[in-house]
């Protein structure tokens, strides 16, 4: 099944200039999938982090409250 965000990712994989991609929406839409499938399309090599099920890497976003102490 061709999506219409496969167009997007190619253009962004064939920008000079292009930035980290980071890909955002609802749950359970497709995101996942379609970027497994975009890299096994289009790279030869792919890494794949989940970083819900992996407590160090989630870490990496966690922003700790700062608490007032007087």
């Amino acid at each position: 099944m061709k999506r219409f965000i496969t167009e997007k990712l190619i253009k962004w994989k064939n920008d000079y200039d292009r930035k980290p991609l980071i890909l955002k929406g609802a749950r359970q839409v497709g995101k996942t999938y379609i970027l497994k499938q975009f890299g096994k399309d289009f790279y030869k090599e792919v890494a794949y982090f989940n970083f819900d099920q992996i407590k160090s890497f989630k870490d990496c976003f966690f922003t700790p409250k700062i608490q007032n102490v007087f």
